[in-house]
């Protein structure tokens, strides 16, 4: 396979030179209940919550205080998944049934201890993305009405050289989520037979996510690449099942799309443990390949139940971040 060499795109960090990053244990935090809003002290920082009381969910009825609970108790295994990376934001001001908007630049004003991750574009324009990284900037960043976090895959050091390859699988209508789970268990063994680990987790809305963790070194153009061709493989030998066209009109029904294009340069996915604007709050949640062989649903994970699965279970995803285990992609590029 050759693949050409794509434009690296500059990044530039701003990190406040008098405030070092908070310590990696996060001790609990309990947002008051009788109050709607609130200036909360983690450590030597403070975060402004507002507007507690409003519904964000109507059936069942959820908050927004109750929504920076939940990111308050996943946030030591959230947090690592989410540092030095930039963040593009997608606010929901009036709850998840509202309209929302996507917010790339930094809000000003903001507080000094934000971090920025600055990214030139192929427009020249020079964009400041805020990076989470510790439980103050979480709370910030959903107090804004982010529901769910959508993080480059790319650290800021080095935006065009991802950390990780995925697959989008999305079912096409007239496809159910019985198909979907299938789908994933056909990319799982195709990945397998090459030697790459492979990790999924739900979506929280329609589909799965299946990760591949691999040494940095590809850009995300040669990853985007790698991820078309297996793709179109999976396309070819799985036609009844699995579908790779981009073009939605083109898509046949009753398949799912193995989604290679979202490792596109600057495109996002939401990140692991998100909750999502849909119904019940579901989040999106490490699974485990057993767990999908036996059936999971979707709705089986949910803003009030994956704090206590993440206590019991542990971070599913850790061998993501984690330096050992990636796979060496470049073997596949010449």
């Amino acid at each position: 396979m050759v693949v050409k060499s794509s434009t690296v795109h500059p990044a530039r960090r701003q990190r406040p030179a008098t405030l070092a990053r908070a310590s990696a244990k996060i001790r609990p935090i309990t947002i008051p209940r009788d109050v709607n809003d609130v200036e909360l002290e983690i450590g030597d920082r403070r975060v402004k919550l507002t507007n507690l009381n409003k519904v964000f969910w109507t059936h069942p009825a959820i908050t927004k205080r109750q929504l920076l609970q939940y990111y308050a108790d996943v946030g030591p295994s959230l947090l690592p998944h989410l540092q030095d990376r930039a963040m593009v934001m997608k606010r929901y001001p009036n709850g998840a049934a509202g309209e929302f908007f996507f917010m790339k630049r930094a809000p000003q004003p903001r507080p000094d201890w934000i971090e920025i991750c600055s990214i030139t574009h192929p427009s020249s324009n020079v964009i400041d993305f805020p990076i989470i990284q510790d439980l103050p900037s979480l709370l910030w960043v959903v107090n804004l009405g982010c529901i769910d976090l959508n993080q480059w895959y790319a650290r800021c050091d080095d935006v065009d050289r991802p950390d990780y390859l995925h697959f989008d699988l999305d079912p096409v209508p007239g496809a159910n989520f019985d198909r979907v789970r299938e789908t994933a268990l056909v990319v799982r063994d195709a990945l397998s037979a090459l030697k790459m680990p492979s990790y999924a987790k739900t979506t929280g809305s329609k589909g799965i996510h299946v990760y591949v963790p691999i040494v940095r070194g590809p850009t995300q153009k040669e990853v985007w690449s790698v991820a078309k061709e297996l793709a179109r493989i999976l396309e070819s030998t799985h036609p009844k099942l699995i579908t790779a066209e981009y073009k939605i009109a083109k898509r046949p029904r009753g398949r799912v799309l193995v989604d290679y294009n979202q490792n596109a340069w600057g495109r996002t996915l939401a990140s692991v443990y998100s909750v999502r604007p849909k119904p019940e709050a579901s989040v999106s949640t490490p699974v485990r390949w057993e767990e999908i062989e036996a059936g999971i649903k979707i709705e089986d994970f949910r803003l009030d139940n994956v704090p206590a699965r993440l206590r019991k279970l542990g971070d599913l995803w850790k061998p993501i971040i984690a330096a050992r285990g990636r796979f060496h992609l470049g073997r596949y590029l010449a």
